[in-house]
């Protein structure tokens, strides 16, 4: 019964982390406009990468000790970074209070398309870790279940 409190842990792991990464996702939406922050600069995307829990089993020698038994710890959230890859918008608006002596304005690097496209990739990977939560769930009422008729 260990591993299928595993199985808990590292799909419970998994919502955690697609549900912190669509905040994220939410918040470079919410920005994608923000021409000043309290540094006074625009508003930089923000990314989050993953990382496996389990620091000492490191994925690459589970893979390539496939007969090993393995129990995972699931996923954390590895970090936070500013975008710096993707340029600023540059927009010419002279009537904005934000205008350089050109009169152009720098606007995040927040592309709509490309955030909502993540966020249907966070919610798909959200769904996935709750179906397969829910799977785990039905396997251990079952296994109740028979140990109940005996």
């Amino acid at each position: 019964m260990g591993s299928i409190f595993s199985s808990f842990n590292i799909n419970s792991s998994g919502l955690t982390a697609q549900r912190y990464r669509m905040d994220i996702i939410s918040q470079n939406i919410a920005n994608a406009n923000t021409t000043r922050t309290e540094d006074g600069t625009p508003y930089r995307r923000k990314v989050v990468t993953f990382a496996e829990k389990n620091t000492h089993t490191p994925f690459s020698r589970v893979l390539n000790t496939a007969r090993d038994r393995y129990s995972g710890d699931g996923v954390k959230v590895d970090r936070v970074y500013e975008d710096e890859k993707t340029d600023m918008t540059m927009v010419y608006d002279p009537s904005h209070p934000d205008a350089d002596e050109n009169g152009y304005v720098m606007y995040p690097n927040v592309n709509i398309i490309t955030e909502m496209t993540n966020m249907i990739d966070a919610s798909r990977a959200y769904e996935a870790n709750s179906t397969a939560f829910n799977a785990s769930k039905a396997i251990a009422m079952k296994g109740l279940e028979i140990g109940q008729s005996q």
